[in-house]
């Protein structure tokens, strides 16, 4: 009896979703709760794991294909083995369903290669980690899986990893009459070709997209722009660094210091955490903060709640398990509702200076860059300081000017002498 794999709902308001990657084929065994097809909506990517045992059947829906919530998109029939084992009357689980432990999981066979690919040299589960059109191009350039330097999300191998292997020269021979290692499959001209693939947009990157325009269209966007000197915050760092992280098991880093900071300033500042709803100015008196970080399918938002109310530690391991969960596409979607204020931190990538959007329908934003030693004068002097670029945009409609510029100097006073958020005041 073949049992029907549906597209369960995956959050609110969400009526469809893409698919992304099937993590099994036809014909494979598959063990209950196993991920089998990973589905990504205009907030997260989500893997969908099996409801029973058994052998994944048939097919229906193809990488790409959008669907909508309830449609059947595979069906699970007998294993070689025996029966079906469902889990008597259970509905199947949702992508909310936690995780099988990595050492449980059954290894995922690589997929067939083209016919024209030669075997594969590499250890087992090279091949399987690189994506379909990576594998496609490796089959007809000839090009072992072991001698590309993955770049993709878990590991896996890109086509552009390909690319760049293509075009580095080939490896010395190892003697006058040794063939090179890596040839182009025949009749294939290696140099010179222009390679181009369309791929279609995935649900995440269009939602991105779509707010981030229509922040530029509906908001009166300005930023304005601070630098504070670091030296206390890196000072208290070094002093509390190993007791902080032998007790709470985390490391101490800046984005505490910068989100205890924020929500001192947005007290000060209530605007600064309101929204415009209609011809109204919604205030808020809770402080839900939004941490920028990049995930496996692209930068996403997850919220702290009630950010006011939790410790250093407790922002800190926050802030850890979101970064950690995002790479793996296992944040809940719940986790990337709301939130009140946003912090991005381009300084992680190596960003001086940059303006960033306005999360809407929030009011601001505030933009962390890189800490660099820039000669700066103290008490007449000039000195090497680690220094940090700022920056707050905001809605012009709801912030003026002068609340914006005080609001982030009120920040830069705090982390200049973060004692005083310490003591609490």
């Amino acid at each position: 009896m073949a049992v029907e794999l549906r597209v369960p709902e995956v959050g609110e308001s969400i009526k469809e979703v893409q698919i992304g990657t099937w993590l099994k084929k036809e014909g494979d065994p598959i063990e209950r709760d196993e991920a089998l097809v990973e589905i990504e909506s205009d907030k997260a990517t989500l893997e969908l794991p099996a409801p029973v045992s058994g052998t994944l059947a048939k097919v229906l829906k193809k990488k790409g294909e959008t669907v909508q919530v309830g449609d059947l998109i595979a069906t699970i029939g007998e294993s070689a083995g025996g029966n079906v084992k469902p889990a008597g009357a259970a509905k199947p689980a949702t992508p909310s369903a936690p995780a099988r432990p990595a050492a449980e999981a059954p290894a995922r066979p690589a997929a067939e290669a083209p016919a024209t690919s030669r075997p594969s040299t590499a250890p087992p589960g090279i091949e399987a980690r690189a994506m379909p059109s990576a594998r496609r191009m490796m089959g007809e350039r000839g090009v072992p899986p072991e001698d590309v330097t993955p770049t993709g999300p878990g590991g896996r191998i890109l086509k552009e990893d390909v690319l760049e292997r293509l075009a580095r020269p080939p490896a010395p021979a190892a003697s006058a009459g040794a063939r090179p290692a890596i040839a182009p499959a025949p009749g294939v001209q290696d140099s010179g070709e222009r390679i181009e693939e369309a791929v279609p947009m995935s649900p995440m990157r269009l939602r991105i997209a779509e707010r981030l325009k229509e922040a530029q269209n509906t908001a009166a966007l300005l930023t304005t722009f601070n630098e504070i000197d670091l030296s206390r915050v890196i000072a208290l760092r070094e002093e509390l660094r190993d007791a902080f992280q032998e007790r709470f098991q985390v490391k101490l880093g800046f984005m505490s210091f910068f989100v205890k900071a924020a929500i001192d300033a947005l007290m000060q500042f209530p605007q600064v955490n309101a929204e415009i709803r209609g011809k109204e100015i919604i205030y808020r008196n809770f402080y839900d903060i939004g941490i920028a970080v990049g995930g496996g399918r692209g930068l996403v938002v997850p919220v702290i709640r009630g950010a006011d109310r939790l410790s250093f530690a407790e922002i800190e391991i926050a802030i850890a398990d979101f970064a950690a969960r995002a790479k793996e596409n296992k944040l809940q979607l719940d986790e990337l509702k709301g939130g009140t204020f946003t912090i991005s931190n381009g300084g992680v990538y190596g960003s001086l200076l940059s303006t960033p959007i306005v999360n809407t329908p929030q009011s601001a934003i505030l933009g962390l860059h890189a800490i660099q030693k820039r000669p700066v004068v103290v008490d007449d002097q000039v000195v090497a300081r680690p220094m940090m670029y700022v920056a707050v945009t905001y809605d012009h409609r709801i912030i003026d000017g002068r609340e914006s510029v005080t609001f982030l100097k009120h920040i830069k006073d705090l982390i200049e002498r973060p004692t005083r958020m310490l003591l609490g005041f």
